[in-house]
């Protein structure tokens, strides 16, 4: 089984070294001082007071990995159109390619029964380029839950958590993702099998929508967001108005509101991705998890006043500091 890690930062670094301790033909697409720094040294990986090193191919260019059996997609939702192209040096007839990248997936309304069939989310897909080029009968499904970071070039420290829960967007259990999950959990990772994948991503997305931006235009932690009342009614106003787009679209919520936002509060002083993003003037992931849902909003005729005000302010914040 050969696998390409598209993206090999915190989270594909971790997968990567995971993968290829157990033994399988893992190649990775980095760039800069960090894919060089694996090809001199190798990646690290530091993980519950160990640390591994594994000597893994690493490139700037796809086609010097060539077809893969799958490629895991694991870039920031924002970075994947501009790779597209270039990913098709990864693709042979049946490789299946693993969107662990969060937001709303580009493949959202593939085989997704009711009159939204095979939509395209332009926010997250501009102009149906990843529909086109991947193709959605190749995506899988992927919400990932592990936390890490790189802090240095060749270096990954995993910080907690070992899921990436999967689902094909059709919902059976096919040879592809049976053998990609039996992979993970081989690996000793956590690989779900989800045959409603859309509602875990929703689950996740809630939070991802309202903390996000929320802590990016405040500057506050998930704890102090959701202790303090005004945030805090901020993000469960937008996190009902998205709920009510999921469930137009056939999501079964688990769990309710209350409770999700008292989970994101148990996590403590964290700093959400988006506000690290703006402090280390990067790039920020504004479209996949707020603009998609507002442009879903339009899409199922739910109104959403506090989603698009929030929009509104993150977007400018982003602009302001050069990170949209």
């Amino acid at each position: 089984m050969r696998i390409c890690i598209y993206g090999a930062g915190a989270i594909g670094g971790y997968l990567g070294v995971m993968l290829a301790r157990t033994g399988y033909d893992v190649g990775l697409i980095a760039r800069g001082p960090h894919m060089e720094a694996i090809q001199r040294h190798g990646l690290t990986l530091r993980i519950g007071g160990e640390e591994f090193t594994e000597r893994i191919p690493c490139s700037d260019q796809p086609a010097d990995l060539g077809p893969q059996d799958f490629v895991i997609v694991t870039l920031k939702a924002h970075s994947v159109p501009a790779v597209v192209d270039r990913m098709t040096a990864l693709l042979a007839d049946d490789t299946a390619v693993v969107m662990a990248v969060n937001g709303v997936p580009w493949w959202y309304f593939h085989q997704l029964p009711g009159p939204y069939a095979d939509r395209r989310v332009e926010s997250v897909d501009p102009g149906g380029r990843q529909w086109r080029t991947i193709g959605p009968a190749r995506a899988i499904g992927c919400v990932v839950y592990p936390a890490c970071e790189m802090p240095e070039p060749g270096v990954i420290e995993h910080i907690e958590g070992d899921r990436f829960s999967l689902g094909e967007p059709g919902g059976e259990k096919t040879e592809r993702i049976a053998s990609l999950a039996e992979a993970l959990r081989k690996s000793g990772l956590k690989a779900p099998i989800r045959p409603r994948i859309r509602d875990e991503i929703w689950v996740k997305l809630w939070g991802n929508l309202s903390f996000n931006p929320i802590s990016a235009l405040t500057g506050a932690t998930l704890e102090t967001i959701c202790r303090d009342p005004e945030t805090r009614a901020v993000a469960r106003a937008m996190m009902v108005e998205a709920q009510e787009i999921g469930e137009k679209l056939g999501v079964r919520f688990p769990v309710d509101v209350d409770r999700r936002i008292a989970g994101a509060e148990a996590v403590g002083a964290h700093r959400t991705s988006m506000l690290q993003d703006l402090q280390r003037g990067r790039a920020m992931e504004i479209d996949a998890l707020v603009t998609a849902v507002a442009e879903l909003g339009r899409l199922t005729e739910v109104p959403t006043p506090t989603i698009d005000a929030v929009l509104a302010l993150v977007r400018q914040r982003a602009r302001e500091a050069g990170c949209y």
